[in-house]
């Protein structure tokens, strides 16, 4: 499969970078280039990409605005937010508008490939720093009173399911995952996949929020 990407980058010799190196690769293909979130919102209308490589810092509409307009209009795209500021707002802004990932803009280019795979594939790129954070600021706004047993969608979940759940809801990486539980990495990231599917989620960060929700896990 060809993974289509339209690149959201206001500075002309990046979006050029950017497409060099995308061209390059047998699996992917650049189908347009957006200067601001405006083009970026017509554009994503137009061609339905699966990638959006999105800048946050654009004229007129911002790279946040941009991202919850594409995937309100394009449900199927996912959005890969790029910025030079590795700053917790941003990353909050970013997911929380329905971004899959966010990466430095210095990140190497192999770490590019990769993250595009991914979020491509239905995962998550968020390193587990942000993903910690995101879990700390939404803590204290979940409700108490509630029980994990309460949200029937857990009975579709196994109970090692469940456990990998937790985990992930813990913030922990696949690699900490499979220590803490003694799996291979293979094996968690299969739970993590039948985790979603069966919970209707998008990707990980939506599975942070429900372990939070659900109260599998319980609040600091």
């Amino acid at each position: 499969m060809t993974i289509r990407i339209l690149i959201a980058e206001d500075e002309t010799l990046l979006r050029m970078a950017f497409s060099t190196v995308l061209e390059a690769q047998p699996d992917m293909a650049p189908v347009g280039e957006a200067a601001n979130g405006t083009e970026a919102i017509r554009l994503a209308r137009e061609l339905r990409p699966d990638v959006v490589l999105m800048d946050v810092r654009m004229p007129g509409t911002d790279g946040i605005e941009a991202t919850r307009q594409v995937i309100r209009i394009s449900p199927q795209s996912r959005v890969l937010i790029l910025t030079t500021f590795d700053l917790d707002e941003y990353a909050f802004a970013g997911l929380n508008a329905g971004a899959s990932g966010f990466l430095l803009k210095n990140a190497r280019p192999a770490e590019l490939l990769t993250a595009i795979r991914s979020v491509a594939a239905g995962d998550a790129v968020v390193s587990p720093r942000i993903t910690r954070r995101l879990l700390e600021s939404f803590r204290p706004h979940i409700p108490d009173g509630r029980s994990a047993d309460r949200d029937e969608r857990l009975s579709r979940l196994s109970a090692r399911e469940r456990e990998v759940l937790i985990q992930v809801g813990c913030g922990l990486s696949n690699p900490e995952i499979a220590a803490a539980l003694y799996l291979a990495e293979a094996t968690v990231k299969s739970h993590l996949g039948r985790i979603l599917q069966k919970l209707e989620l998008r990707d990980r960060i939506q599975a942070v929020i429900f372990a939070c929700e659900s109260r599998l896990i319980r609040p600091a």
